[in-house]
């Protein structure tokens, strides 16, 4: 049996083992129920607190509801009640379950004051209990009825990430691709895009390499979002959580210093000012190199942003971010018979002289909040000003005896800004016996474009040179101007949404989440070239169908059907033509089934198995081969299974593996049917653990392996599988002090990441230590 259907099978018998043996062992007890409600001094419910009931050993915890309230089954006996709270000091009291009956609780918590004492422990894990972001509503994970992985702050620490391809190597089921080495760029269940992305719920969606530096947490949410997050997603979508200004001080400094040069600084400083102002500013600087011949980066970015409590109900956030990123602009090495080349991992193709990448990011953010008794009432515009320019040489086609390769040369420049605006309105009901959380809400939105791509002719006469494979580095003439069919365009896209949902709790076993979205997308497009001007419309109905079904309060069994859309004009408008403007969007429809278990309030197992059909894609007509049709489709069966939290008090563990089969249905333009969709990999599988030794040390192990998958959608060019192990070791100097060393491929094998095409592959690092030190003053 191949070894990946070894883990495979391991993974999946060890989580279903797990899963079965603690139901059973949960359900065989007579358990009475425990209800109750957390509010503030003004009755008002607080959502997302942690509860626990105590009764010696025996310790079962969840979180509150949208309505505050929240439930537990337990043997009958006296508990101790704790809960906390973000901004509340925590309560506790006594209660008596008894056997048979329904005892309900009321603990009421008080706003924390300015002085006060905060304990810090190094007890904390890896999981995160309730996200707003999936249902724009503070929403327990248990209780949403689709597959989510949340990387929180410390993960992100203990592994010492700094790119969001760093984080997804984690999460099941997304798959990072090469972009072009100018850009973050994603396969999320067999679907590929550079323009999924966004900033605390809010679109961001301009093609550049994000860092990690001022984040709370990533959110990966899987399966189409458009009812959330409107037109794309078809795979899913990754939302950055970016830290705010809170009331409680904090100061902390980390330097990093590693091979291939690597160098980096952060900081973050949280500074209350009285219980009405609270400012906070995240920083960062890096000057890297690369294990690729003269391939570096240099990147800055300082994020500061303000919190103002205008009364106990009502509350206004402000933030500003810029970031630059500057590097060498990086297309890998070509392949040869099927297969990454034999070229030295470290050799460069092209001129890295010559080869940019330049991205300047601007961010005005401003988020205001007010509860008036149930209803939220929160509008959030984010305004972006982006400049991104790359320029670069790109490894063609290996003559037949590996002597000569093939190089061409471009470059792009984009110009874009965005104004979006979201109003939403969260109002909790009771009728009769079933609990409502409604969301009404709108969005509006203004992108303007710029664009304008150069082909690099060299010595000012061709668009192809062949240089000697054994040394691809060139410093023949190249001129940058427009070719016959080079982008010069300009575009301007409109959007206005309205969606509404209800997220309906029928009795504390049973909920339903239904939720609808109608967008309207104007884009405007004018070819500065000839003059052309095209336009399109589409007006997008999206819906959301999903049960939760929770036979005890932490574990809950979910289905769930979605809908998502893909303007004819692709993730970055540039897909629209006098043909294209004719077409209709491409749809993404989603069935899934999943299991969520949280085990203890510091661990839980996930799984869930999806089909995702993706229609309306471009074809050739078979009788017409000038005449485009959509009659191409692709689909991805898969699975995939989580783990994340505390095994003990001192293990903590991140694991997944994702099952995915994606391959064209119906012929599309790029190809025939039955061919498996580039980027994915039939299987992946990952697992972090973390363990503290003694009181001082910790160490890390992380294995990583990816199955074989194709480099491009012809199917010609095969990325070999691999499997990766790295460490950590941290040290803590004292209660303010700590010192840690990351190993990334401890073994020092050879492997290929991923491609943006067959003949640009980019090689994974050789083995590579990093060490930080932090500092908390």
């Amino acid at each position: 049996m191949p070894s990946t259907a070894r883990i495979s099978l391991v993974f999946l018998a060890v989580f279903w083992l797990t899963l079965v043996s603690g139901f059973a062992q949960a359900t065989i007890q007579d358990l009475s129920k425990l209800h109750g409600r957390v509010v503030d001094q003004n009755g008002a419910a607080i959502v997302g607190a942690h509860v626990v009931a105590s009764k010696g050993a025996f310790t079962p915890s969840t979180v509150t509801d949208r309505t505050g309230e929240f439930s537990l089954q337990v043997a009958p006996g006296a508990y101790s009640i704790s809960v906390a709270a973000n901004g509340f000091t925590d309560g506790s009291q006594m209660t008596i379950v008894r056997s048979g009956e329904t005892t309900n609780v009321t603990v009421v918590l008080e706003i924390a004051g300015l002085s006060g004492t905060v304990t810090v422990t190094d007890m904390s894990g890896y999981q995160t209990s309730a996200i707003s972001s999936a249902t724009k509503t503070l929403t327990p994970l248990l209780d949403v009825p689709q597959s989510i992985t949340v990387m929180s702050r410390e993960i992100i620490n203990d592994q010492s990430m700094q790119s969001i391809g760093d984080v997804v190597r984690y999460v099941p089921g997304i798959t990072a691709v090469q972009g072009e080495n100018n850009r973050d760029q994603v396969v999320i269940r067999g679907n590929s895009s550079s323009a999924d992305f966004f900033l605390d719920g809010v679109r961001d969606d301009v093609q550049y390499y994000r860092d990690l530096y001022n984040l709370e947490r990533l959110e990966a949410l899987k399966g189409p979002n458009a009812m959330i997050f409107g037109r794309g997603g078809g795979g899913g979508v990754i939302n950055r959580v970016t830290k705010q200004a809170r009331f409680v001080a904090t100061r902390e400094l980390d330097l990093q210093a590693g091979s291939f040069g690597n160098k980096r600084v952060t900081a973050d400083l949280d500074q209350p000012f009285g219980q009405k102002l609270a400012f906070r500013v995240n920083g960062l600087y890096e000057n890297s190199r690369s294990f690729r011949d003269d391939v570096g980066l240099e990147r800055f970015g300082v994020n500061p942003t303000v919190t103002f409590n205008a009364g106990q109900q009502t509350q206004l956030r402000i933030g500003y971010e810029h970031f630059q990123d500057n590097r060498v602009a990086d297309r890998g090495i070509p392949s040869f018979q099927g297969r990454p080349s034999d070229a030295d991992i470290s050799t460069f193709f092209g001129d890295p002289d010559r080869s940019k990448v330049r991205a300047r990011v601007n961010l005005v953010s401003a988020v205001f909040e007010h509860q008036a008794g149930n209803l939220n009432i929160r509008n959030r515009t984010l305004f972006g000003d982006y400049d991104r320019f790359y320029q670069n040489f790109v490894p063609g086609a290996v003559n037949a005896d590996e002597t000569r390769v093939n190089l061409s040369a471009y470059n792009n420049a984009t110009k874009r800004r965005n104004i979006f605006n979201q109003t939403d309105l969260n109002y909790s009901l009771r009728i009769g016996s079933t609990k409502h959380t409604i969301l009404g809400g709108a969005e509006l939105g203004w992108q303007r474009s710029r664009n304008l791509r150069n082909t690099g002719f060299f010595n000012n006469v061709s668009t192809v040179i062949s240089v000697p494979f054994a040394d691809p580095r060139t410093t023949i003439p190249v001129t940058f101007r427009q070719n016959a069919t080079d982008a010069n365009n300009r575009v301007v896209a409109n959007v206005a949404a309205a969606y509404a949902q209800d997220q309906i709790e029928l009795n504390r076993k049973l909920q339903v989440l239904f939720g609808v979205r109608f967008d309207r997308f104007d884009l405007d497009f004018h070819n500065n070239r000839n003059g052309e001007k095209l336009q399109r419309t589409d007006r997008l109905v999206s819906p959301r169908l999903g049960v939760v079904f929770k036979p005890i309060s932490t574990l809950s069994l979910y289905s769930s059907y979605s809908v998502s859309y893909l303007p004819s004009s692709g993730d970055q408008f540039s897909s629209l033509t006098s043909v294209t403007q004719t077409l209709k969007p491409e749809r993404f429809n989603n069935y899934e089934a999943g299991v969520k278990w949280d085990l203890r309030s510091t661990l839980s197992l996930t799984a869930a198995a999806y089909r995702l059909d993706r229609t309306n894609t471009r074809a050739t007509a078979p009788n017409d081969p000038t005449r485009i049709v959509q009659t191409g489709s692709q689909r991805t069966n898969g699975l995939e299974l989580g783990i994340n939290g505390n095994i003990t008090r001192n293990w903590k563990i991140l694991g997944g593996y994702a099952y995915q089969n994606a391959e064209v249905t119906s012929a599309t333009i790029a190809a025939p049917k039955g061919a498996r969709v580039a980027q994915v990999p039939r299987n992946t599988f990952s697992l972090w653990n973390n363990y503290r030794l003694l009181k001082k040390w910790a160490f890390g192990v992380g294995i990583i392996h990816r199955s074989d998958m194709y480099a491009a959608i012809d199917n010609r060019v095969t990325l070999p599988g691999y499997t990766r192990a790295d460490a950590a070791l941290s040290y803590s100097i004292s209660e303010r002090m700590s010192v840690q060393a990351n190993l990334e491929n401890l073994l020092n094998r050879r492997y290929f990441v991923n491609a943006d095409s067959n003949d640009n592959i980019s090689p994974g690092s050789p083995r590579a230590l990093r060490v930080g030190f932090a500092w908390r003053f």
